[in-house]
């Protein structure tokens, strides 16, 4: 079973039909939407500012998500990917973006509708991605358009591969 801790007085909230692995970390302020998953050894630490996490997100294993201190805040949107081994502080991702494994997002970056962060890239603070590009390195920087057809279409069916996986995990 997920360790759920709550501190300062927030729990956390699941919405419908999530699957949280037996060692994912989920603390404080975090807030969730139907049809997540939240994967092995992942650590959402809401424990000095909120995470807002939209519908059929998953964030895949050896993730963290963290904030500043009454500052900075993490917003996913809705069939965001998150990667393994990433680390999101205190930015924003919104619908359909793809964070590529071992990225990180540093506080108040913000990464646009359909966006993709390629696997290792470091997205310093303060940076705004536009929607349906794709950025890579360190730090990093654009490398060019991509179509909003395909990235919603990829995502979704990520998406929808990781319920599926999640699925794996409750049958008895």
């Amino acid at each position: 079973m997920a360790l759920i801790k709550s501190v300062r007085g927030f729990t956390p909230q699941t919405g419908k039909n999530c699957f949280l692995a037996d060692n994912a970390t989920i603390i404080g302020d975090v807030v969730m939407g139907d049809g997540c998953s939240i994967w092995f050894n992942a650590v959402l630490r809401g424990d000095v500012n909120a995470i807002r996490i939209g519908n059929h997100v998953n964030i895949q294993d050896g993730s963290v998500l963290h904030t500043l201190y009454r500052k900075s805040v993490v917003e996913i949107g809705d069939y965001v990917s998150v990667g393994h081994n990433v680390t999101i502080h205190g930015a924003k991702a919104d619908d359909y973006a793809l964070i590529g494994m071992g990225a990180t997002l540093l506080d108040y970056a913000e990464i646009g509708e359909g966006a993709i962060v390629a696997a290792g890239a470091l997205v310093l603070s303060k940076t705004k991605i536009p929607p349906y590009t794709l950025w890579a390195g360190v730090p990093a920087k654009f490398v060019k358009n991509v179509e909003p057809e395909q990235t919603n279409e990829m995502n979704r069916k990520i998406a929808h591969n990781y319920a599926l996986y999640a699925g794996w995990y409750t049958v008895e």
